[in-house]
């Protein structure tokens, strides 16, 4: 389903947002999270964090992918990447970012 300009799919469980359609990810670094509620709402804050943190990278597209698994959140942020180079230092901040405990806590306290 698209809305507002983002993909937003549901299966079974698990929900991945993007703006492009089907979702692809050439950058992805994967953590988790305590259990959530507000899936939906979680993937749209990390998407906005994440667009923030990577701006400047020309041909960058955000997708997530949050899912619940044993008792937590699994949660692939990343996305589609069509110019070359710099993949090293994007997935460092992606990593940066999803490790910042200030930023989970207010993932996980709004979601």
């Amino acid at each position: 389903m698209r809305r507002n300009g983002w993909h937003l799919a549901d299966e079974g469980g698990a929900v991945t947002l993007a703006r492009r359609w089907p979702a692809r990810f050439d950058l992805a670094v994967e953590t988790r999270l305590p259990p959530v509620s507000g899936r939906v709402r979680l993937a749209h804050h990390v998407r906005q964090d994440l667009w923030r943190a990577l701006r400047g990278l020309r041909g960058f597209t955000p997708c997530i992918r949050i899912e619940e698994d044993a008792g937590a959140t699994r949660l692939v942020a990343g996305g589609q990447l069509d110019a070359g180079g710099a993949r090293g230092a994007a997935l460092a901040r992606i990593a940066a970012l999803l490790d910042d405990p200030e930023t989970r806590a207010r993932w996980t306290r709004w979601s």
